[in-house]
């Protein structure tokens, strides 16, 4: 920002001495404009010497994905981003066959299993089970009589969900890829933390008579934002920034008028 090109400093009219006509060594004042000192970069100094920066939901290092971040004013709509609990979206990949203290595929080992049993259709069957338990819980931590026309106007638009914190939810679960021992899932989740996702994984390994770790966290959708809107590190320049803030403002006022 202090790098970006600045405006003209601002003009002033002063009376300055001139020769006056005809020579004689006289003397006059001329009126002249000249710009203001007060504005030089020297005399000003940096123009931003303090700049707050925030991020939305976080992501521990072993992730990847989708990171929101507010700067100056935007901290407040992150806060007000918050308070809708947003859907996020993540794929999680998976690999049957062993077991770490950690749930992720560089802890430390614990066991081997087979998983030569395991199917595609026996993995669906679980996840659809999970999904079911999950839909239960998003039901009661929505505070919502299902039988209202209330209720049915916020299914309607997908507005079901909790409006306080609550524990993680799984509003819906797929798999994307399984070709043995590998596998991957798209899960859509509320107040979630990346840990308890790979949480998940062991969890479904267990539920196959078998073990399995997680190998990727990658989040897709975090409310509005998508990878979409996101910018590589080739993209850290102004010029970029000052795109994708544009460009995202007005899904972030639509967002917060339906739901808030």
């Amino acid at each position: 920002l202090n790098a970006a090109p600045r405006r003209a400093p601002r003009q002033q009219v002063r009376f300055l001495p001139s020769p006056a006509p005809g020579g004689g060594g006289a003397v006059e004042l001329v009126p002249a404009r000249v710009p203001v000192l007060a504005d030089h970069p020297l005399v000003r100094g940096p123009r931003f010497r303090r700049l707050k920066i925030g991020t939305g939901h976080q992501l521990d290092v072993k992730s990847s994905g989708v990171l929101v971040l507010g700067i100056g004013h935007g901290n407040k709509l992150l806060t007000d981003l918050y308070n809708c609990h947003l859907t996020k979206v993540y794929t999680v990949s998976g690999l049957f066959g062993k077991a770490t203290d950690d749930f992720s595929d560089t802890g430390k080992l614990i066991e081997k299993t087979t998983f030569d049993h395991i199917t595609r259709e026996k993995l669906e069957r679980i996840v659809a089970v999970i999904q079911g338990t999950n839909h239960k819980a998003l039901l009661m931590y929505s505070n919502i009589d299902m039988k209202t026309q209330e209720a049915y106007e916020l299914a309607v638009k997908g507005l079901i969900r909790p409006m306080e914190k609550s524990p993680p939810i799984i509003t819906a679960i797929r798999c994307l890829h399984f070709a043995l021992p590998e596998f991957q899932l798209e899960i859509q989740c509320l107040h979630e933390t990346q840990q308890y996702l790979r949480k998940i994984v062991h969890e479904i390994g267990l539920e196959l008579k078998s073990s399995a770790v997680c190998t990727q966290v990658r989040r897709t959708r975090d409310g509005v934002f998508t990878l979409g809107d996101a910018l590589p590190r080739t993209q850290w320049d102004l010029r970029s920034i000052q795109d994708a803030i544009r460009n995202c403002r007005l899904k972030v006022k639509t967002e917060l008028q339906k739901t808030l």
